[in-house]
């Protein structure tokens, strides 16, 4: 396959060592930056522990997630558009720098709600980093390399799997929690000055104009729609006025956005890049392919370190299966691609990783660890068999004009589908897990059985304290219906991917 992009080495066949160099500092620098999603989830039954974290409820944990992935979606076009025009390398230190600040104050944040807002500065930083990557690996790669290159800084998201729940466990077993944020620290370091030495500046000699209501219409219809999300899942429930408002908000704005956007001669966001079928068909199933991945390892952590009762180490070693399962599915996708074609590869991936998410069906307390990973393993060898290929191709169906723009919606595809897994497939946990521990709690005092319902972590932490141990394998069938319901959804959704593969991926006349 031939890209459409324009030349960035002078039209030379091959590039040299030095492409190499720039591909690796962006990968190291994009896989901080997705490690700071998958580092979390190891993190969240510590969180939810009142005396070892937070105390944060199912409902503040979720916003500890969304809150970054939030802030990183509706940022990256206007990252995207400041790297256009002040030149992706500038923007990149800036977006460390600002991810490293955010870091360190969230490792030390006093209760949930600071954790909350320090988790999406960290976003805004994210935000800068990811479209400056991509822009600096398009730019400096020669056009016979490219797509090789695109496929090594996606697969940024395998080592982020791989290293997160490790390296969050080993973290949490000798560190209090703000220990994963401070790791970002040495890795920028090491960013900064490798981006120093080794990255030339380049600028486009088209530069953007920057769109400041576009980029309030985002993240205000962002902010509200996902608020709406995880409220619908709380006490409140879905009808309740302020949860509909929100959401009826949210959809309003970002209506308005991309009227706006419409409107505009020369848009931050071109509205008109998703008139390209194979560019938005593969958009919308990345999309839905992130959403069920975030939303899964959201209710996999809990399932180990509650249900399975591992330590948070123990439960990260078992999530590297995932990120094996990656590796070999990147390694495979080229040679699947050319055999099957792109399309029915990215099919055969969808149906995977589809597949695994509506095993939690088979899984409880007395199913072994090693069938656990195993299926992780598979999951992940169906995602790594979709994501490169399918980025590619997406990248490489567009006009050259369109090429900061698809990058820009490229890099937000996976927070925006992480954002929306998250809150809705954690509402969705919640809401069931509630209407079946409800029973089983009807002897205990008001103000406590309240406090129960919150989370299956928070109610684990009152029955011990009541020294009521009957209670815990009723809080476990608990979680395990909640975490059957929630599969269901995560598989029927993600398989809706799959339609849009075989309908936007159709042969070329």
């Amino acid at each position: 396959m031939t890209s459409r992009f324009a030349p960035a080495l002078g039209g030379r066949e091959r590039g040299t060592a030095r492409q190499w160099w720039i591909v690796a500092v962006a990968v190291v620098a994009q896989t901080l930056v997705l490690l700071d999603h998958t580092i979390l989830n190891i993190a969240l039954e510590t969180l939810a522990d009142p005396v070892r974290g937070l105390g944060a409820s199912s409902a503040e944990l979720a916003w500890a997630v969304a809150s970054y992935s939030v802030v990183f979606a509706a940022g990256s076009f206007a990252g995207g558009a400041l790297a256009d025009r002040y030149g992706p390398r500038r923007v990149l230190m800036i977006g460390l720098l600002v991810l490293a600040a955010a870091a360190t104050a969230a490792a030390f944040s006093a209760n949930a709600t600071e954790l909350v807002v320090t988790r999406g500065f960290m976003g805004a930083g994210g935000a800068l980093v990811t479209p400056a990557t991509l822009a600096l690996v398009t730019r400096h790669s020669a056009p016979a390399d490219r797509t090789r290159a695109i496929a090594i800084w996606a697969s940024s998201g395998g080592v982020a799997v791989a290293l997160g729940p490790v390296a969050g466990g080993l973290l949490l077993s000798h560190f209090r929690w703000g220990a994963v944020f401070l790791v970002n620290l040495p890795v920028v370091a090491v960013c900064l000055a490798a981006t120093a030495a080794l990255v030339p500046e380049v600028r486009s000699a088209d530069r953007r104009v920057l769109d400041p209501l576009g980029l309030a219409l985002s993240v205000l219809g962002l902010g509200c729609l996902v608020y709406g999300i995880v409220r619908g899942g709380q006490r409140p429930g879905w009808t309740d006025p302020a949860t509909v408002g929100s959401l009826v908000t949210g959809l309003a704005l970002l209506v308005v956005f991309v009227l706006v956007q419409r409107a505009r001669d020369r848009p931050s966001f071109d509205v008109r890049i998703f008139a390209e079928p194979r560019f938005a068909g593969g958009s919308v199933a990345l999309l839905l392919l992130f959403f069920g991945l975030a939303g899964q390892l959201f209710y996999c952590a809990f399932y180990l370190q509650g249900v399975h009762g591992l330590s948070a180490l123990a439960a990260g070693a078992v999530m590297t299966a995932a990120a094996g399962g990656i590796v070999l599915g990147n390694q495979v996708s080229p040679a699947l691609s050319r055999l099957v074609s792109v399309r029915w590869a990215a099919v055969a991936g969808i149906l995977l990783a589809s597949g695994t998410f509506g095993c939690y069906l088979l899984f409880d307390a007395e199913t072994p660890v090693a069938w656990f990973a195993l299926m992780l393993f598979a999951q992940g060898a169906g995602i790594g068999a979709v994501v490169a290929p399918m980025t590619s191709e997406m990248m490489a169906a567009l006009p050259p004009e369109y090429t900061g723009a698809g990058a820009a919606i490229n890099a937000a595809t996976r927070p925006v589908g992480s954002t929306l897994g998250v809150a809705v497939l954690g509402s969705v946990l919640a809401s069931a897990y509630r209407g079946a521990v409800l029973p089983a709690l009807a002897d205990l005092p008001p103000a406590l059985r309240e406090r129960a319902l919150d989370s299956a972590e928070a109610a684990r932490s009152v029955v011990r304290s009541l020294g009521r141990p009957d209670l815990l394998a009723a809080v476990d069938r608990a979680y395990l219906h909640a975490m059957y319901v929630t599969s269901i959804w995560t598989a029927a959704l993600s398989l809706t991917g799959v339609v849009l593969v075989i309908r936007s991926f159709r042969p070329r006349k």
